[in-house]
């Protein structure tokens, strides 16, 4: 494999910023950072600014490829088209469905797995948004495929690939929790209205994260806290919030931020197969998803996921003052941890994985880099 130096970015190390300095990469890692001695192969990126890749944990689709509807030639593609915003790892995420329609999705995402090329962004496993949810906040998921939990062969509709993190949004029921951490999943807590008392009893079983905070979870009050209130809380509690302006307003953002800190907050996406398509009507899910001026609607009204990328959600937060060092930690290092792999990926250091995007003084993307291989230039 190549060795290449990426020369003259203000680096954004782990904890701080290397101004003007080189990162060099041999055989598809990180092998130092600020050393000019080696003689090899200089990719000049000046005037950008070279972040850890970002992985978005939370993805429906994007570029017109939908997650559910896809071959393993879609799922590349669209791997192809998040490589371009800066993604160089991402899980698809299945909306509630038929067991069939779930075997036939997951079984796609095996496949890429198995047969995915280094140089591409990643599939890194599979997400279940449900079925395992509350009917009463469904969103723009289809509650006729919600599930109740009762017996662990309840659990039997959650196809999983042989390899790669497995993941799943749920409402909180302990057991639940409990039966699916020691199966190897991660927990989200998300469509919930659990109190604290469940929550409580969810957290001690394992659920420490919460999907798209805010969204699809009862208002705050100031005598019936919810899963919001729990959740800014708890120090220990980690969530992801969706950047885009719309599901959360920018002055929310900021307050997040103040509350949680860069530490305890993941970017995603939750885009669908709309994002980067621009405004118009499309077929998702069995039903017209509208996007008008940036913002999705299905026929009831409801938002149904964003049409933004992660670099959007990067460029909102850099839009708020947010720092290059917290917003690798929420885009990169964060989810990297959340999925247990943040020690191969997710930041800037030797001996990991060389996943990089370097960004120019416009927050467009200039290059991306997946496992040491430039497969990206803008």
């Amino acid at each position: 494999m190549q060795t290449i130096m990426l020369s003259g970015a203000n680096v954004v190390a782990a904890d701080r910023n290397l101004p003007a300095s080189s990162v060099l990469i041999a055989d598809g890692r990180i092998a130092s950072i600020d050393d000019r001695s080696a003689v090899v192969e200089e990719i000049d990126v000046s005037g950008t600014t070279l972040f850890p890749g970002f992985i978005d944990v939370h993805n429906h689709g994007a570029g017109g490829w939908d997650v559910m509807e896809s071959s393993p030639s879609d799922l590349m593609a669209t791997s192809t088209f998040l490589q371009s915003q800066g993604v160089t790892g991402w899980l698809p995420t299945l909306v509630p469905a038929s067991d069939e329609e779930y075997r036939r999705t997951a079984g796609v995402i095996e496949e890429v797995i198995d047969r995915q090329p280094n140089g591409i962004t990643r599939v890194l496993g599979i997400h279940y948004e449900g079925p395992f949810v509350n009917l009463a906040l469904c969103g723009a998921l289809h509650k006729q495929f919600f599930k109740t939990y009762q017996h662990p062969v309840d659990l039997d509709c959650l196809c999983t690939p042989r390899r790669g993190v497995k993941m799943t949004t749920l409402e909180g029921g302990a057991r639940l929790v409990e039966v699916l951490c020691e199966r190897g999943w991660v927990i989200s807590i998300g469509h919930t209205r659990a109190d604290v008392t469940v929550l409580d009893s969810a957290f001690a079983a394992g659920a420490h994260h919460m999907t798209h905070f805010m969204n699809a979870m009862p208002q705050l009050h100031h005598r019936d806290p919810g899963p919001i209130g729990w959740g800014l809380s708890r120090d220990d509690v980690t969530c992801d919030i969706i950047a885009d302006g719309i599901h959360l307003d920018r002055y929310v953002l900021k307050l997040l931020l103040r509350i949680k800190g860069a530490c305890g907050v993941n970017l995603i996406s939750d885009s669908i197969a709309a994002a980067g398509k621009g405004d118009g009507d499309f077929q998702i899910w069995g039903e017209t998803i509208s996007v008008k001026n940036g913002r999705t609607s299905n026929s009831h009204g409801s938002i149904a996921g964003s049409v933004i990328t992660m670099l959007d959600a990067v460029k909102m937060m850099r839009s708020l003052d947010v720092s290059d060092v917290d917003i690798a930690r929420m885009a990169s290092s964060n989810p990297a941890r959340l999925l247990g792999i943040d020690n191969e990926c997710g930041s800037i250091e030797e001996g990991k994985r060389a996943d990089l995007v370097a960004i120019d003084e416009k927050g467009e993307v200039k290059l991306t880099m997946v496992g040491g291989e430039v497969a990206f230039r803008g």
